[in-house]
C-alpha cells in the first residue's frame, strides 16, 4: 500500500481496535428522500459523528454535511461513486456517476463502489471497478467495494460460496475495504476471510427486527475475524440512532457484549425502526 493510501486509511480506522463504524447514508440517491434522510446533514449531528470512523455519502452531500465534518476531528469521509435508483428498470446494475479525481477535489479520505456480483451488468460493473481501483492506486486513494453476489442465478445472496468469492473478487481487483453480507453463522464466515489480508466489514441489509438480533450479528461478524461494520437504515432510521450508534461504536472498538450494548438503549422506545 501507498504512502497516500496509508495516511488517509488511519483517518478511516480506529488506531486502538484497528476495525470500523462506518455509516452508510448514500440511500437517497437510490430510494429518494426515506425517513431519516430528508436532511442528512442534521440527521448525521442526531446520531452523533463522535461515534463513527467515517460517514459514506454522494458527491452533492459533502458540502452539505461539510459543517459536521469541520466541527469533528476523526470523521472520515467515503465518497460513493456509483449507483442506480428503484425507478430503473434494472436497479442491480450500477453505474458510475462520480470519479476518483473529483474525490479528490472534496477531500475525501475513500471512496467507494458497488459492485453486483450475478447480475446482468455484471460485466459492466467489473469494468468500472478495474478502472477505479486504478485510478486509486495512482491518486493514493483507500477504496472500498460493496460486494453483493445479486441477480437471476442467486438463489441465496448469504451463501458462503457466494460470499467468499464477493471477497476474492474485491481480494483481486485491488480494494483496500471489502463491504458484504454476513454469512449467518461464525464458522462459514471464519472459513471464507480467514486468509484475507484486507479489511472485511459486514452490511446491515434490510432493516433487522431487533435490536439484539442486529447486536448478535456484529459480535457474530467480530468473533468471525470482520473488521467492523457498514451500516445504513439500521442506524440512521432508528428512532434512538444515537444509542444505536453508541451501542455499535461500543461493540466494535470496546467489545461490547450484546447485553453490554442492550444496557444502552432506551427501552421505552418501541423497535422496529422508523418509516
Amino acid at each position: 500500500m501507498n504512502l497516500g493510501k496509508e495516511v488517509r486509511m488511519r483517518r478511516i480506522i480506529n488506531s486502538r481496535s484497528q476495525r470500523l463504524f462506518i455509516l452508510a447514508m448514500d440511500h437517497g440517491f437510490s430510494d429518494g428522500p426515506i425517513p431519516g434522510l430528508t436532511n442528512i446533514t442534521t440527521r448525521l449531528r442526531q446520531i452523533g459523528e463522535d461515534a463513527l470512523n467515517a460517514v459514506v455519502v454522494h458527491q452533492g452531500m459533502v458540502s452539505r454535511i461539510a459543517p459536521v465534518l469541520k466541527d469533528t476531528k476523526h470523521l472520515g469521509l467515503i465518497v460513493h461513486l456509483s449507483g442506480s435508483t428503484a425507478l430503473a428498470s434494472d436497479t442491480n446494475d450500477k453505474r458510475l456517476v462520480c470519479s476518483v479525481e473529483q474525490a479528490v477535489r472534496l477531500g475525501a479520505d475513500a471512496v467507494s463502489v458497488h459492485i453486483n456480483l450475478g447480475a446482468a451488468t455484471e460485466h459492466r460493473m467489473l469494468s468500472d471497478l478495474g478502472r477505479v481501483s486504478q485510478s486509486c492506486q495512482e491518486w493514493g486513494m483507500p477504496l472500498l467495494a460493496m460486494m453483493y453476489p445479486r441477480g437471476e442465478r442467486i438463489e441465496n445472496p448469504y451463501d458462503p460460496k457466494y460470499v467468499g468469492h464477493a471477497i476474492r473478487v474485491a481480494m483481486e481487483m485491488g480494494v483496500d475495504i471489502i463491504k458484504t453480507y454476513y454469512t449467518g453463522d461464525v464458522d462459514s464466515f471464519s472459513n471464507i476471510i480467514r486468509d484475507v489480508d484486507a479489511p472485511v466489514v459486514i452490511a446491515g441489509g434490510p432493516q433487522i427486527d431487533s435490536e439484539f438480533k442486529m447486536f448478535k450479528m456484529i459480535v457474530d461478524a467480530l468473533r468471525a475475524g470482520a473488521a467492523g461494520v457498514c451500516f445504513g437504515r439500521n442506524v440512521f432510521q432508528s428512532q434512538q440512532a444515537d444509542k444505536i450508534a453508541e451501542a455499535i461504536e461500543n461493540i466494535v472498538h470496546k467489545n461490547f457484549s450484546i447485553q453490554d450494548a442492550m444496557s444502552l438503549l432506551d427501552d421505552s422506545i418501541p423497535w422496529p425502526l422508523t418509516g
